[in-house]
């Protein structure tokens, strides 16, 4: 099968992979470069910037979220555009942007694969439903629509090479993520507030009023904001970690930051929403919670958590390799259906 030409296209809004935040280009980047080492023909469509061992096709320059100047909607169809004007050099075009690209996918005769990242809002699946027959992959069982062709739940696959494993607990309860609502950092706060434990906030801030109304005025000696971090200080941050609190307020469409905690040791107390309950293993690399009381009280279990057992499970379930493979038999499947479809 690696004879096989593929397009990965990834988002623009950051580099692929991303400095900081970004975890759809994350994604995409990861399943280019586990490709290539099984010896696939991989062209990434992404910015110029962007660092890979597939043969990079770029129209922009720089993530549109790092560079200002930069129209966002102009980049990605600018970007998009490019990737379905190259189609007929492909055998597959595997898309990682949303919605935008499902409507260029009947002007070409390349089959196209959508990995769904997570619904945005309600508004988006109009576009889903007129392309319901495309094929698509979810990232959970838990984040699926019903009425869509899916032909798999492959779960995202990290690097495990960049998270070491910490073997020794840290001191401090950390928090890793978008400084938004979705994402609990409010609750976070108050957990470190019920438990008197030290409380590190990483992440882009991408809600000004929250950040300045609901996480701002907390803010002291034992609980700090200590802006975005790259992998170096992600891993400087799971060094430090008692545990990591993801205390979403809405169904977890995936969580890398889940996969990432747990491939570095670290258990991590999650709300039993969404797909938290696939990622983490209740009991058994974390404890999953359902308001901030009881994520108080799993901090009081964590010695019952195995720190070698939280990355052995990733490395079964999450790593790039695990990854890559789902995606193969997913691709057979396309390439299966469309000889079919031909004959």
């Amino acid at each position: 099968m690696p004879a096989k030409r593929l397009a990965v296209l990834a988002p623009v809004a950051w580099r692929t992979p991303p400095r900081h935040y970004g975890a759809w280009e994350t994604v995409a980047s990861n399943i280019s470069e586990g490709l290539v080492a099984r010896g696939w023909d991989v062209t990434l469509f992404a910015t110029r910037d962007s660092v890979t061992h597939a043969h990079l096709h770029a129209v922009i320059d720089r993530g549109y979220e790092e560079d200002s100047a930069i129209d966002p909607k102009v980049a990605e169809y600018l970007h998009i555009s490019e990737a379905f004007e190259h189609a007929a050099e492909f055998d597959l075009i595997h898309s990682h942007y949303d919605f935008m690209a499902l409507t260029y996918t009947r002007l070409v005769q390349t089959p196209v694969l959508t990995t769904i990242h997570g619904f945005s809002c309600a508004q988006i699946l109009p576009v889903y439903r007129k392309y319901r027959d495309g094929y698509f992959v979810s990232i959970s069982d838990s984040d699926r629509a019903p009425e869509l062709n899916y032909l798999a739940t492959v779960y995202n696959g990290i690097d495990l090479a960049l998270y070491p494993l910490q073997e020794r607990s840290g001191e401090d309860l950390i928090f890793l993520g978008r400084i938004h609502p979705d994402k609990g950092v409010h609750l976070a706060i108050e957990v470190a507030r019920l438990s008197g434990l030290p409380l590190l906030i990483a992440g882009i801030i991408q809600d000004e009023a929250y950040f300045r109304e609901q996480v701002a005025p907390h803010l002291d000696q034992k609980i700090r904001y200590i802006g975005p971090v790259d992998v170096p200080g992600k891993n400087a941050l799971f060094a430090r970690a008692r545990a990591l609190l993801h205390l979403n307020t809405i169904p977890e469409r995936f969580g890398l930051v889940l996969a990432e905690a747990n491939a570095a040791g670290v258990p991590v107390v999650a709300m039993d929403l969404g797909s938290c309950r696939e990622v983490i293993k209740d009991g058994q690399t974390g404890f999953l919670v359902n308001n901030v009381h009881e994520a108080a009280e799993a901090l009081e279990r964590l010695s019952e958590i195995d720190r070698n057992a939280c990355r052995q499970r990733i490395q079964q379930r999450f790593s790039i390799e695990t990854m890559v493979e789902a995606y193969e038999r997913v691709y057979s499947t396309i390439f299966e259906l469309e000889n079919k479809g031909r004959s």
